[in-house]
């Protein structure tokens, strides 16, 4: 592992480095890192902030949406001047510009199962910022045969939940575990329907961040197995533990879904929240 920091580094991370849990070996781990983060909007903006700012070495942003005024209530990585560019791109000139030693890789493109097969094997960790159950269910599926952790947060109102799912480990749920199918279509509003309160985004994108980094240095103990929910209104968090399915189609003892065949039409949009 390259310990070898410039004097700039040294400064930069300074207060990780003085944390014994971190140190200069996490920092090291940190740098040598690739997360992908999806969807480049309420979620992705704190995350993908965080993760810069803490020098994990490469981000890749996927995001095909562009930026609308609606969107700059909570997707914090963004500018006024940017509405009508590729969220992915505009997130990038913003993580660039808080940390030029972090490689942001842009995929402007839609996240279906090409963009899946070709993206998340280059990355250590995938991250779910998306506002769409045709995406998440696809990401699940995904990390899951390609052995990737999960990080999945998702929002609406005033509520926020968090969990990672590793269940290719044979120890720890999946996805499918906790949600085996997506519910009827109109049944579950989005936040483009329903709401959400700009700042909700922020602590659950700020807590995705957390997830990954501890993730990448293997410190703390990792929501794997657990459900971590939060309602906003009465300032309350509490923690439901899950288990892993037997009988689950995705990772149970005899699994009915053993490729990304089912996510191959129709091809499914980021929608970032």
């Amino acid at each position: 592992m390259d310990l070898d920091f410039t004097t700039a580094e040294l400064h930069r991370y300074s207060r990780h480095i003085l944390l014994e849990e971190v140190g200069a070996i996490g920092q090291a781990k940190l740098r040598a890192a690739r997360v992908l983060v999806v969807g480049a909007g309420g979620l992705g903006s704190p995350l993908s902030l965080y993760l810069a700012a803490a020098g994990v070495g490469t981000i890749g942003l996927i995001d095909h949406d562009v930026l609308e005024l609606s969107n700059l209530q909570r997707q914090v990585a963004h500018t006024t001047a940017r509405i009508g560019r590729n969220k992915a791109e505009s997130a990038a000139e913003t993580l660039a510009a808080l940390n030029p030693g972090t490689r942001v890789e842009v995929h402007a493109r839609r996240m279906d199962v090409a963009a899946a097969l070709d993206l998340i094997p280059r990355y250590d960790i995938v991250c779910d910022g998306t506002d769409n159950f045709a995406t998440r269910f696809l990401l699940g599926d995904a990390c899951h045969l390609l052995q990737r952790p999960l990080v999945s947060a998702a929002v609406l109102r005033f509520e926020g939940q968090l969990s990672v799912f590793a269940g290719y480990d044979g120890m720890h749920p999946c996805h499918r575990c906790l949600h085996p199918e997506p519910p009827p279509p109109g049944l579950v509003p989005t936040c483009s329907e329903a709401g959400v309160l700009g700042a909700v985004t922020g602590v659950m994108g700020t807590l995705q961040a957390a997830e990954v980094l501890k993730l990448i240095m293997g410190i703390g103990d990792p929501l794997k197995g657990r459900l971590l929910l939060w309602d906003a209104l009465d300032a309350r968090f509490r923690t439901v533990r899950l288990k892993r399915d037997p009988g689950c189609a995705l990772c149970g003892d005899q699994p009915a879904i053993t490729d990304l065949a089912a996510h191959l039409e129709p091809a499914a949009p980021v929608c970032a929240i």
